[in-house]
């Protein structure tokens, strides 16, 4: 489930999940709008993203210490 393997394709997978909503989030942004960004950049490919795997892929990163959210904005930790 967190990494890609045999049975499960990388956008799939929450490290997959995870780099897509890293590179989505140039800047701070609220979950909302993350969402949306994350959605329209994946309309070109097969496999949807329901809002739970988007919601994992982000408690993915928080724990990993890779996202802060701090007054409704969600940011890179490197991009204070």
């Amino acid at each position: 489930m967190i990494m890609p393997g045999k049975h499960l394709k990388q956008d799939r997978a929450l490290l997959g999940i995870g780099a897509e909503i890293l590179a989505a989030l140039e800047e701070g942004r609220t979950v909302s709008e993350l969402w949306e960004t994350v959605l329209w950049g994946r309309s070109s490919r097969a496999t949807p993203l329901s809002f739970d795997w988007f919601v994992l892929g982000l408690s993915f990163l928080f724990s990993m210490g890779a996202v802060t959210f701090e007054r409704g904005i969600l940011t890179k930790v490197g991009d204070r």
